[in-house]
């Protein structure tokens, strides 16, 4: 029996500077049919090569032995081979599948390069399964989506071209060309959710439904079609709510969509910003709470890993902000200083600070502690600092890392917004501009 890749050729067809195909080798029964049907075909690729990646996650008594297994098989078929240890041990309350997958997918993408394509063997019964697992954790249409038929990956592609291919297909394959594989023990352990629907939900669903892992697969595909919608309405509407400040959005811009135009724009900004996506109930809490908020408040949404802030008429989503402390008071020479959740701070040549008001006043950086005064250079009054950040828009949770500038007991700068009257280079003298490489979320302002 032959195998129908059917999905491997539009892949290179629409991917001609894929020059080279690794093949995620596990030894198991999908990957070896895999693997095998690829060494048959290699003379009609124009050229591309094939290697195998097998990755020995070391958890199993018989690790060993698969991968010498794994490496005879490429050796009989002329196969370039090639072996990536890992380890993937779980973290505290990681699941042991999730902790070995994660491990797997972060070595073989150090492998790609842009001409470079992994092609690993899920098929449509794994389709399947992955849409119904999805479903039952109340996934909208990306998770619903499963698993693309092609995706970056690192530096290149990930391919899984037998898609269309059924299980029992790729069984019948190996089966007549008498391909020996190995059997992972842990494959039968029906805790682990995918081998409970495999082996017990799956046969009842089949005997039912016989053509339940196509219809999955096609349903999938749908919801593909209609994630890729969302995508490009949820781009369109982030450009139309575009807040003052780079990276925030504008809650009155917001305010104009509907609801599920809201959610849709949301979760895009959260993935474009590299955040995790809250959950629905998440979201309706930073609809109801931070959005639908007075204009005067500064309320704060926060879900593992990400929060978002108001200010004014914008939204502020990162990271959550670590700890700082105030009181700091710390020596700024030639070199850089570089200080923990604030930044980098250098002082380089520009117009700003004169040198010759500052030569031989110890330099600070100290940071608000309530009270302080500023006069900016180009205004004849001072005011409080407070009432001066205010007016430049700088946000109340940024205000108290802004890094300022003393000479000696007498402040000097404050950050890289504005240099002190007092201090303030004239015409044509030499001066000094206080330099600052800024992390999130001050590089988003």
């Amino acid at each position: 029996m032959s195998l129908a890749v059917d999905g491997l050729r539009p892949l290179l067809a629409a991917h001609p500077g894929v020059r080279r195909l690794l093949v995620a080798y596990s030894g198991g029964v999908d990957s070896h049919a895999l693997l095998h049907w690829l060494a048959g075909q290699r003379g009609e690729w124009g050229g591309r090569t094939l290697e195998a990646v097998h990755v020995n996650h070391g958890l199993q008594p018989a690790a060993g032995e698969w991968e010498r297994h794994c490496r005879r098989v490429c050796h009989e078929l002329g196969v370039a081979f090639r072996r990536l240890r890992v380890d993937a041990r779980p973290a505290a309350g990681e699941s042991p599948e999730a902790a070995a997958r994660a491990a797997r997918y972060a070595a073989l993408q150090g492998l790609l390069t842009a001409s470079d394509a992994l092609l690993t063997a899920q098929h449509q019964d794994d389709q399947a399964e992955t849409l119904l697992l999805q479903l039952l954790r109340g996934a909208g249409p990306p998770g619903l989506a499963a698993m693309p038929l092609a995706a970056p990956c690192g530096a290149g592609w990930l391919w899984r071209p037998l898609l269309a291919n059924n299980r029992a297909e790729i069984l019948a394959y190996a089966e007549t060309h008498s391909l020996v594989w190995v059997e992972d023990a842990s494959n039968t352990d029906q805790r682990l959710d995918r081998n409970y629907l495999r082996q017990r939900v799956m046969p009842a669903l089949r005997a039912r439904w016989p053509a339940v892992s196509r219809t999955c697969s096609r349903s999938a595909r749908w919801c593909a079609e209609a994630a890729a919608l969302a995508e490009e309405v949820a781009a369109a509407d982030l450009t139309q709510v575009v807040g003052q400040s780079p990276g925030c959005l504008s809650i009155s811009g917001l305010r104009k969509l509907t609801e599920a135009r809201q959610r849709n724009a949301l979760r895009r900004w959260f993935r474009r910003l590299a955040l995790p996506v809250p959950t629905a109930s998440q979201l309706t809490r930073l609809r109801c709470d931070v959005m639908a908020a007075p204009r005067d408040r500064m309320p704060l949404a926060r879900w593992p890993g990400g929060e978002v802030r108001r200010y004014r008429d914008q939204l502020f989503a990162m990271a959550p902000l670590p700890p700082h402390d105030p009181e700091q008071v710390l020596a700024l020479t030639s070199a850089a200083l570089d200080i923990p959740a604030v930044g980098r701070l250098r002082l380089v040549p520009g117009q700003g600070l004169g040198t010759a008001v500052l030569a031989g006043a110890p330099l600070t950086v100290r940071f608000r502690r309530g009270g302080e005064r500023s006069r900016p250079a180009g205004r004849r009054h001072g005011q409080a600092l407070k009432k001066l950040l205010q007016e430049a828009g700088v946000p109340p949770w940024e205000r108290e890392r802004l890094p300022l500038l003393y000479a000696g007991e007498t402040l000097a700068a404050v950050a890289d917004l504005w240099v002190e009257a007092d201090f303030a280079a004239g015409p044509g003298e030499a001066g000094l501009v206080l330099a600052w490489q800024k992390p999130p979320p001050f590089d988003n302002v």
